[in-house]
């Protein structure tokens, strides 16, 4: 017989068939789909280990950036993997009904609850289940229902300035300032969404381990995430999984348990919004999220479940986070390293609290609407988010099955496709040839047509259906913020010449932005103004 025959063969040659069939693979996947006609680094056509462990080493975005300056606007980062550079890829990766879908890159960063996953509107790969799910939230993030969040953001600010004078202002203390801009973040997170901050900021302490466990979490789901089929052997296989369901094994994530417990003490009140969907608004003190999404329950039962509700909590904690500290630590970075953009932020901070702009508050908090009226704060905000946004890696879609065209080329369907906000947002054609510089003023000094394609360009939230739906909030949260911090203290660093060190676990996480803060001299004719 055939396999008599064949089985000696293979049972004296094993090692030279299984490094030809090793060949044949890699070889196999250098020409597939004809992608071979892209460059890249020499190693990412015939390996996703190497786009794995270039993620592990915490600095992909780096790598991005220099590939592309030297191969171009198409980079092949895997044997099925292109990274896009030219802005006007957004459209047609990102645009509505362009039949692009997620990948599982982003199906390794649900929550688990007792074996199950916690699909979310950022985790989900289903597109119509997102559509749905969107519809039924979509009014909790609408720019309109940030005025009734504005009290609960004020609420974590007053006990963060406080904090602050306490802790580092009045002892002199060096405050590691990208660690406690993340405890404001979670605090503000917990205020919007139970009503209740977790208590980072009065305790200066990362409450249950909560911090760590994200900070993790989105180390292990970067480079994970480049062979999600990893997930599945490591931290969901089935075996795992199942032991949780049956109650034999219990590993709920911190957040989860958090969001659990405080949803648990106002059973009795989300019940009554569950059964007339009324809420009271007219209180002053704003109105959370997990009572916009029980509200949601109400009027859309066929879908918002009490799992959706749970889902949609802490997603908020996951993504609502981490993203807005990390922007929160960029703006203050920048600023400190750039003493004339400091300076001439204050001045205006100083003309629009003389001139009535900014009213009178405790704590000199500076409401939204106010913030809104100041161009040279957008303009350093705006200019932080150019450069360092958030997100470290392509945002992956898989393209449909027909293919896709962009920038003159057809892309094959089944291929993942990306951009990479680090590279977007160095344009030189858009945002001119001073690129790696911080300048706040290319954005007032635009012209309009040249301003609305920066804008346009911007992908620190993604892009699309599927763009950051807690948008608002974050703006909400840095627009008030920044100014009023400002407007109470000094900001210097510990060690002016140092640079901070960034960490890259899919979110680029800044470290060792080490700050000394003062109580701020205010000028003459606004002290008047200041309330301690």
């Amino acid at each position: 017989m055939l396999a008599n025959e064949v089985l000696p063969v293979l049972a004296t040659y094993w090692p030279a068939v299984l490094l030809s069939l090793l060949i044949a693979k890699l070889l196999s996947n250098k020409f597939h789909n004809g992608l071979n006609k892209y460059p890249g680094h020499p190693l990412a056509a015939y390996t996703n280990w190497w786009r794995f462990f270039d993620v592990w080493n915490r600095s992909a975005e780096k790598t991005h950036l220099a590939l592309h300056k030297k191969h171009g606007d198409i980079v092949r980062l895997g044997p099925n993997v292109l990274s896009i550079a030219d802005p006007r890829a957004i459209k047609i990766i990102y645009g509505l009904n362009k039949g692009m879908t997620k990948t599982d890159f982003y199906t390794v960063q649900t929550a688990i609850s007792k074996g199950t996953r916690l699909y979310s509107l950022f985790s989900t790969r289903d597109e119509d289940y997102h559509a749905k799910y969107r519809r039924c939230v979509n009014s909790a993030f609408a720019m309109s229902s940030l005025v009734g969040y504005e009290p609960l953001v004020d609420s974590t600010t007053d006990v963060f300035i406080e904090q602050t004078r306490k802790r580092y202002v009045d002892t002199g203390k060096t405050c590691d300032f990208s660690k406690w801009l993340q405890f404001f973040a979670f605090d503000v997170i917990g205020d919007l969404t139970w009503s209740k901050r977790l208590g980072f900021v009065e305790q200066d302490h990362d409450i249950d381990g909560i911090v760590k466990f994200i900070g993790d979490f989105l180390a292990y789901a970067g480079p994970i995430g480049q062979m999600p089929w990893l997930d599945s052997f490591l931290a969901k296989n089935p075996i795992r999984m199942n032991l949780e369901k049956w109650g034999l094994r219990k590993t709920t994530f911190p957040v989860t348990k958090f969001a659990v417990e405080q949803s648990a003490q106002r059973e009795a009140e989300m019940e009554k919004v569950r059964a007339n969907g009324q809420v009271d608004e007219g209180s002053g003190k704003g109105v959370d999220l997990l009572t916009k999404f029980t509200q949601a329950q109400h009027d859309h039962p066929e879908f918002m479940t009490d799992r959706q509700v749970l889902s949609s909590c802490t997603s908020m904690v996951f993504a609502g986070s981490e993203t807005t500290a990390i922007s929160l630590s960029s703006i203050f970075y920048f600023l400190v390293k750039h003493p004339q953009v400091y300076k001439k932020l204050m001045e205006e901070l100083d003309e629009a609290a003389r001139n009535g702009t900014i009213e009178s508050r405790p704590k000199n908090k500076v409401g939204w609407a106010e913030a809104q009226k100041l161009p040279y704060l957008d303009a350093v905000i705006q200019e932080s988010f150019r450069m360092h946004p958030a997100a470290g890696l392509i945002l992956e879609r898989i393209v449909p099955p027909q293919g896709i065209e962009i920038l003159g080329q057809r892309i094959p369907g089944g291929t993942v496709v990306g951009c990479n906000a680090w590279v977007l947002h160095r344009r030189p054609e858009v945002f001119g040839e001073d690129v790696d510089v911080f300048r706040p003023e290319r954005w007032i000094e635009a012209p309009k047509e040249q301003l609305k394609e920066m804008k346009a360009t911007m992908f620190q939230f993604g892009a699309g259906a599927r763009t950051c739906i807690g948008k608002n909030i974050s703006l909400l949260e840095i627009y008030k913020l920044v100014p009023t911090f400002l407007r109470n203290f000094e900001v210097e660093l510990e060690t002016p010449q140092t640079e901070w060190k960034t960490f890259n676990a899919w979110f680029v996480r800044q470290l060792e932005f080490n700050t000394k803060f003062k109580r701020r001299a205010i000028p003459q004719d606004l002290r008047r103004d200041s309330v301690a």
